[in-house]
């Protein structure tokens, strides 16, 4: 997780959400067909998945047969909240001040308290490996 992670457009970013949205693999033809809101080509949202897959944030998942021949489909490398906890381990890198203020401000909006909860316990669990290393 040393490595520093990409960075995509927005455009590349809307297709990984239409992506993890939709929770399985589409063609390029099926990514435009499901995102009514946008007014995306065919060749464009291949372009953006070209992009995607050097960068690793998509891969290819298999084939599925058109109507003359097979187009393949993608699907996330990663999670939606696998991509965030990178994000912020890499700002958490740059500038630990700005972490911890997002942190704050993460904790004192309304969460639920099985959200709270669950921090908690991966706050303890954090501490107890700390313990043990020392």
């Amino acid at each position: 997780m040393g490595k520093k992670i990409p960075r995509i457009t927005n455009s590349e970013m809307q297709i990984l959400e239409v992506l993890w949205d939709e929770g399985e693999a589409l063609t390029s033809s099926e990514i435009v067909e499901v995102s009514d809101d946008r007014t995306w080509k065919s060749s464009s949202v291949h372009l953006l998945l070209n992009s995607l897959l050097k960068k690793k944030f998509v891969q290819v998942a298999g084939f599925k047969k058109t109507t003359k021949n097979y187009a393949r489909t993608f699907e996330p490398s990663m999670t939606r909240e696998e991509y965030s906890m990178k994000q912020l381990q890499q700002e958490k890198k740059k500038n630990t001040r700005v972490f911890s203020g997002l942190f704050n401000t993460f904790v004192s909006e309304e969460i639920s308290s099985e959200s709270l909860e669950e921090l908690s316990n991966l706050i303890e669990s954090r501490l107890d490996n700390l313990d043990d290393e020392e």
